[in-house]
């Protein structure tokens, strides 16, 4: 079998130092392999939403969908129930999933549809020129909040564990290699998969110096004690000067969306019966 080429002739609009660059060959990286163990690629769906992260859809040769803004989601939860045979990964992004399509996100991560949504998170409205969005920090200067941003930022991870995600992960994308491992993991993991990327926006809200000194790797073991979780995804609120722990935050084993789906023919009720049946009940 020849591997075909999974990046595209699409010109590339991202910005020179972009960390969507690193996204974008992770998961090249990562699709080469599976290809090369004996999956189809032809079996994987990417979904995408709007943003910069969206054009991950043009500049991957797979079978891709661009979704309206805010609803990669629940496209990518519809094709996983209509084809629960396929790989489908959903990149999104901190304004896209963390601000309107956050209720989506939400009860994907409650029903446990298996998905990989990968989040890039570079706490900024990028496409649109620099907008603050959920994740940015409290006082973010950019063009709608000329004076900063009263709001403080949510957690991301605080929130799926809240969920009833199954696999919860931080990225960065200075650290592919692990990035790699991450998303290996989320693709693999029968459940909902939420990794949430520190995607460096070289242009307007370069965080590489403030990631660089702060980022640590959690170490392996047992992820499945959910308090345990929780205490390591409040250590960082994506608002205070903390260390940033990077690596599998929880992974669990739960029955997921599509297998308790029953699907049974649907069934024309007897007319005549049920109206039989009534004017003999009511005579």
């Amino acid at each position: 079998m020849t591997e075909r080429p999974l990046i595209t002739d699409a010109q590339n609009t991202w910005c020179p130092g972009c960390g969507n660059f690193t996204i974008q060959h992770t998961l090249k990286a990562v699709l080469s392999d599976m290809e090369k163990e004996g999956k189809s690629l032809d079996d994987v769906v990417l979904v995408t939403g709007i943003g910069c992260h969206a054009k991950m859809a043009d500049y991957l040769n797979i079978n891709s969908f661009y979704a309206i803004h805010g609803r990669a989601v629940p496209v990518a939860t519809g094709i996983k129930l209509a084809n629960k045979r396929l790989t489908v990964i959903c990149c999104v992004g901190d304004g896209d999933a963390y601000a309107e399509g956050l209720d989506h996100l939400i009860f994907a991560a409650k029903r446990n549809i298996d998905i990989t949504v990968l989040v890039h998170n570079n706490r900024v409205y990028g496409l649109t020129t620099g907008q603050y969005t959920p994740t940015s920090p409290l006082g973010f200067r950019g063009r709608s909040t000329p004076s900063g941003t009263p709001e403080y930022p949510l957690n991301p991870l605080e929130l799926m564990l809240a969920s009833g995600a199954t696999y919860i992960a931080r990225g960065y994308t200075k650290k592919m290699d692990q990035l790699n491992h991450l998303v290996r993991g989320g693709i693999g993991h029968k459940g909902f998969a939420c990794i949430d990327i520190l995607q460096i926006c070289a242009t307007f809200f370069n965080m590489t110096d403030f990631y660089n000194t702060r980022v640590y790797d959690l170490p392996d073991g047992d992820k499945g004690d959910f308090l345990s979780a929780c205490q390591k995804a409040r250590e960082w609120d994506y608002n205070s000067e903390s260390n940033i722990a990077l690596g599998l935050f929880y992974q669990r084993s739960f029955p997921t969306f599509e297998d308790r789906v029953i699907r049974k023919p649907v069934q024309k009720p007897d007319r005549k019966g049920v109206i039989g049946e009534f004017l003999k009940a009511h005579q």
